[in-house]
């Protein structure tokens, strides 16, 4: 039997910092770097836990803060599958990393054993990986520390990107099965996806450059190997914003957030009309790309756009395939753009459901559905196919040469995208996929629908808790009738749509507006925020822009 016997002694080397709480939410651990090196130590204790309770399967954990500052890391568990970790054991997790000394780290870790009826005998197995950020090496060894007091079975991947790490977890705890998903090497990741792209694209016209931008982050040398793995004049990329060695650049004017939140291309890209643009985020679990149209301005194409062109592409494919039952649908949150919710339902005729915010909301919505398509806003998802669709692929009978290639193209795009996770460099394959397919510039995908002027406002006030939701986020039921005024606010302008949530890490509220034009957006955002900071507690002076 695996004893706690060692866990103080190694415990004593990671003293928990003084007047300092923790909070493992959607992201896991996310804070000031070298704040965090007793969390990953207790970590490492729970990860190798998490795996005994799973009956010695393989868990991952991944050392990131994806788009934060340089200045921040962060901690995440990945459950067998290349999933979040189950929501139940997040409240382990900030137990955890709470516990004040080291015998209470060890009174938790029993509370867990006996709670969840763990077998202590099994031998624990664990991979993780980090990203490139400076403090990276330090928490390693903390986790190392961790995984050691509880003679875990442990292996480092070294330096690969946040979706890396969920597949190799999946390619672990599958392999030798039916649904084997691949080898779990980064050789095998570059085969998988690599090669599921080359069978779509075979026989298309080539496209143009892409040039990406890499956040100057761990995506950069991750996706130069892929096109060495590749070979190709199919896959003819230029990374930008690569350099991962000098301290202080990454995520910094560049990467996907800043594109996104700025609605401007990062540092070190200049736009041309008819070129081809797209960035990562610091840990390339995210993408979203942009162009300049033919006057120069610049126009993005965010996850709204990404989860449209993908959904178009599946529904055509699965009427062609004319398999009965098989259905693609679409998972959004609030913040997706209102005009591409009305293209998904009017347009391409396709079921569309929201989730809450946080991608662990999205993908098990997805799973619902036969093929789920989910991409957060900010660029982060994937394409699921839950086993009722893989079922009905494998005992399709192609009565005709369209069905059975529909088919045969529904099979390489199962393999080309990460199941596990949104995936940027996967991800990135998908897009180029299809549009080479379709033969489309950027500038004829993005002609599909029109985005509406849309806002998103930052209001901090005193306290955060009093804010709840229903429906979705989309709707306050507390503070008591701040959601009719917001309602009577959006009813004055064509197109309005605004809700008020609040921030999952900071005393503050995310208010959201869109409308038919960019000067009755600004309004509307801006009046619901004015309406939140005085009928809700705003804290500090009252912003000049507030209405």
């Amino acid at each position: 039997m695996t004893s706690f016997g060692k866990v103080v002694e190694y415990s004593a080397k990671h003293p928990k910092p003084a007047n300092t709480t923790f909070s493992y939410g959607t992201a896991g651990f996310r804070t000031i770097g070298d704040t965090l090196e007793s969390t990953l130590f207790r970590v490492g204790l729970l990860a190798a836990l998490r795996s005994q309770s799973k009956q010695g399967k393989v868990i991952g954990v991944m050392i990131t803060a994806s788009h934060n500052h340089e200045r921040d890391n962060g901690v995440k568990l990945v459950d067998p599958m290349g999933e979040m970790l189950q929501q139940s054991w997040e409240s382990y997790c900030t137990q955890i990393a709470n516990a004040e000394t080291d015998d209470e780290v060890v009174q938790v870790l029993t509370s867990i054993a006996q709670t969840e009826n763990i077998d202590l005998s099994i031998t624990p197995r664990v991979v993780y990986a980090r990203d490139t950020r400076p403090s990276g090496p330090l928490l390693q060894a903390a986790l190392e520390d961790g995984l050691a007091a509880l003679n875990a079975n442990a292996t480092s991947y070294g330096v690969v990107t946040t979706p890396q790490l969920h597949y190799f977890v999946r390619c672990l705890n599958t392999a030798d099965t039916p649904v084997a998903y691949g080898e779990p090497t980064e050789a095998g990741y570059y085969e998988k996806y690599g090669q599921a792209f080359l069978r779509l694209v075979d026989g298309r016209s080539q496209p143009s450059k892409l040039y990406i931008d890499a956040a100057n982050g761990v995506g950069a040398p991750q996706v130069r190997k892929l096109a060495d793995t590749l070979k190709s004049p199919y896959f003819n990329i230029e990374v930008r914003n690569s350099d991962t060695e000098t301290l202080g650049k990454l995520n910094i004017d560049c990467g996907a957030d800043y594109v996104k939140s700025n609605q401007r291309q990062p540092a070190g890209m200049s736009l041309e009309p008819g070129s081809r643009y797209c960035s990562f985020d610091g840990d390339a679990d995210r993408i979203v790309y942009y162009y300049a149209d033919e006057n120069g301005s610049f126009r993005l194409l965010d996850g709204d756009k990404i989860a449209t062109l993908v959904a178009t592409y599946l529904r055509d494919l699965v009427s062609t395939a004319n398999i009965d039952d098989l259905e693609v649908g679409v998972v959004q949150t609030a913040y997706a753009n209102g005009n591409s919710t009305s293209y998904i339902k009017d347009t391409l005729k396709l079921p569309t459901v929201f989730a809450k915010t946080g991608v662990k909301h999205l993908h098990h919505e997805a799973e619902r559905m036969n093929i789920g398509v989910y991409f957060e806003a900010n660029g982060h998802g994937t394409i699921l196919f839950n086993p009722s669709a893989v079922s009905k692929l494998q005992n399709a009978t192609p009565q005709t040469p369209a069905e059975a290639d529909a088919i045969q193209r529904l099979w390489n795009l199962r393999d080309l995208i990460n199941e596990s996770v949104g995936d940027a460099i996967s991800d990135m394959l998908l897009v180029e996929a299809i549009l080479i397919c379709k033969g489309w510039s950027l500038a004829q995908w993005d002609a599909a629908y029109n985005d509406l002027p849309s806002r998103l406002l930052k209001v901090v006030v005193n306290d955060r808790t009093i804010f709840k939701t229903t429906n979705a986020e989309q709707t306050l039921t507390s503070p008591p009738e701040l959601q009719d005024v917001v309602n009577s606010l959006v009813a004055k302008y064509p197109r309005g749509r605004s809700f008020v949530r609040p921030s999952g890490t900071e005393d503050a509220v995310r208010v959201y507006a869109e409308a038919a034009t960019r000067t009755d957006c600004d309004q509307l955002a801006y009046s619901v925020a004015g309406a939140v900071f005085d009928r809700a507690g705003g804290r500090g002076e009252r912003p000049d822009e507030f209405l």
